[in-house]
């Protein structure tokens, strides 16, 4: 691996000249006149009366494919640039023309979904048994299924089209929002503005005033906006809800459910197991509360690291570490993530004026990914970045495969990130040289597990909570505010003294338009992936390929098939979730053992 590693991503050899590439707009242009011929096909198509007639509609499917993957392309091409740079008015420009785009391209396969949904059954079970379309079979019958559910073609389209200003309008504008904050903060350089971004990473330090007086900056920053914030989250939320009433949809959590191909029994199995699992979590928190030298944890103090920081951990050294760990579970996954940092697929410098956060996206044309974060040298940050390549590797995976089959779940999504970082904090637990060392690193692992037990957990109460609320009409920025302090504490079983009011307003997972309940599906993969990995550790290194093998299946199937098929498993049923449970539980019990002397 080459050393130095570059901190920030390369983006030309996708469009040179970034917002202003004429490269992209040439992309763009030729993008629009194929939507408009697919358009004209599928307009001009008729469900086919027997199966040579089938025939006819391998064109359309061919060129939904290409443009499918172009749209990818074209709309992570903008979000890369927007995310890199908010104050960039070009990017915003092209993601506006992208949105439009997709919303088209959209309302098209909606009439090809009607196609579809009109062919008879019979004619039916003989086209997807044709060669040429059997691996396309699951995703063709999943489009027909739900066109069955939906509202008429020409509904359906015009609700697309209004949500290019409307719906997805008003998640462009809390980025706006966002790209607006700017926290004060003073350091031996003197007084500076913080970016969301900057600001989120200095809630994590050791120390607790510092950290304190961080948290009172960041809510005060939040609270300023919350009026817009609650706007936009009204708006997304009604545009939702009366798109749900006019197809006859009463569960908010249909089309979410949906979208991760899981049921509503193995999500409630699971959150059966966690909420069983809790007391355990609290006992964790109740300890930490004490080894900080407080009284009790406020939300502030949840994610503080309990050991003194040793520094900050050099980016080259992390992308080490995590190529070292990776290849004790899999050379493949090790090579994938050397290539990775090699290539200059990752965006980590520190520099004001980035979105917050982190992701992963890929680039179907050219087989590539990139991942966006900002790195200060915190073991949360090498956690994200292998949280991240583990997202780029389950696309590598697919790379093989159709168009329409490279389109998996998040829910399984974060199932592949989330094992790549179990994969490199158990490996640094038990690699540990000292005590204090090792549970340092077991107390970073573990805020994992109150993440997704209780954070997760408190995210999907108040947006289930809020959208109910919300059928009542607008909801004021107090009211959410009282959802969120409410949900929070449910969540975290009351053992917290102070909580975070405006956490609604800070977090982006609540305005993202392309998933709603952008939630319950990190717990998902979090619980899943540890699942997979209690099983990896019971069968050594020839689970890696059966890993593979399950990750390359995941675009093509439910989430309780795949795990039948490979795994043998009924995740309706609370023993895979408590298997994985308990793998979690014992971590915190080793912090509990270890920490009982210091407490």
């Amino acid at each position: 691996m080459k050393q130095p590693l570059s901190l920030t991503w390369e983006l030309d050899s996708l469009f040179p000249g970034g917002s202003s590439s004429p490269e992209f707009e040439r992309f763009l242009s030729d993008l629009e006149k194929d939507i408009g011929t697919l358009a004209d096909k599928v307009r001009a198509a008729q469900a086919p009366a027997d199966l040579e007639s089938t025939r006819s509609l391998d064109g359309v499917i061919d060129l939904l494919q290409s443009c499918t993957a172009r749209l990818v392309q074209a709309s992570e091409f903008a979000g890369c640039l927007g995310a890199q740079n908010q104050q960039d008015k070009g990017a915003v420009r092209l993601s506006g023309t992208v949105a439009g785009l997709s919303a088209r391209f959209q309302g098209v396969t909606s009439e090809f979904e009607n196609v579809l949904r009109q062919t008879s059954d019979e004619v039916w079970a003989e086209w997807m048994a044709r060669p040429e379309i059997a691996p396309l079979s699951f995703v063709l019958s999943e489009s027909r299924d739900l066109a069955r559910e939906k509202m008429s073609p020409e509904l359906e389209s015009l609700a697309l089209e209004l949500a290019v200003d409307g719906y997805h309008g008003w998640s462009e504008h809390y980025e706006t929002i966002v790209s607006s904050i700017a926290i004060p903060y003073s350091d031996e350089d003197g007084e500076k503005k913080l970016s969301a971004g900057q600001a989120f990473n200095k809630l994590h330090v050791n120390d607790n005033k510092a950290r304190k007086e961080m948290f009172a900056k960041w809510e005060q920053a939040w609270e300023g906006v919350a009026d817009y914030a609650a706007d936009t989250l009204n708006h997304l939320a009604g545009f939702r809800l009366k798109l749900y009433e006019r197809r006859g949809w009463d569960d908010v959590l249909k089309e979410p459910l949906s979208i991760n191909r899981m049921t509503r029994e193995s999500l409630d199995a699971m959150w059966d197991v966690i909420v069983k699992s809790k007391p355990v979590l609290i006992s964790y928190l109740e300890r930490k509360a004490k080894l900080l030298g407080l009284e009790s944890l406020s939300w502030e103090d949840v994610e503080a690291p309990i050991a003194k920081s040793s520094g900050k951990i050099p980016y080259d050294r992390a992308a080490e570490e995590i190529v070292t760990q990776f290849r004790k579970f899999s050379p493949k996954l090790a090579e994938f993530a050397e290539r990775a940092f090699d290539s200059d697929w990752i965006e980590v410098e520190d520099r004001p004026g980035k979105r917050p956060g982190g992701f992963c996206v890929s680039f179907p044309l050219i087989n590539e990914s990139r991942i966006f974060m900002t790195y200060s040298g915190t073991p949360s940050n090498v956690a994200t970045l292998a949280h991240e390549l583990g997202h780029a590797y389950h696309s590598f995976l697919l790379d093989d495969q159709p168009v329409l089959n490279q389109n998996y779940a998040m829910n399984v999504a974060e199932t592949a990130s989330t094992f790549a970082e179990v994969i490199v904090s158990d490996a640094q637990v038990k690699a540990a040289d000292s005590d204090e060392e090792k549970l340092a690193l077991l107390e970073e692992k573990i805020q994992n597990s109150v993440a997704f037990f209780m954070n997760i957990h408190a995210r999907f109460l108040f947006e289930t909570r809020f959208y109910e609320k919300r059928k009542g009409g607008l909801v004021s920025a107090e009211e959410i505010s009282a959802l969120m302090m409410e949900a929070q504490k449910e969540a975290f079983g009351g053992v917290l003294s102070g909580y975070h009011p405006h956490f609604w307003a800070s977090k982006l997972h609540f305005y993202i338009t392309d998933v709603p309940f952008y939630n319950f599906p990190y717990t998902v993969g979090y619980m899943f992936s540890t699942g997979l990995y209690r099983l990896a550790l019971q069968e050594g290194p020839s689970f890696a390929d059966k890993y593979d093998a399950l990750l390359r299946d995941t675009g093509v199937m439910t989430l309780e098939d795949l795990v039948r098929k490979h795994l043998g498993v009924d995740l309706t049923r609370p023993d895979f979730w408590q298997g994985a449970a308990d793998l979690i539980l014992e971590d915190i019990s080793a912090f509990l053992e270890m920490t009982k002397h210091l407490a």
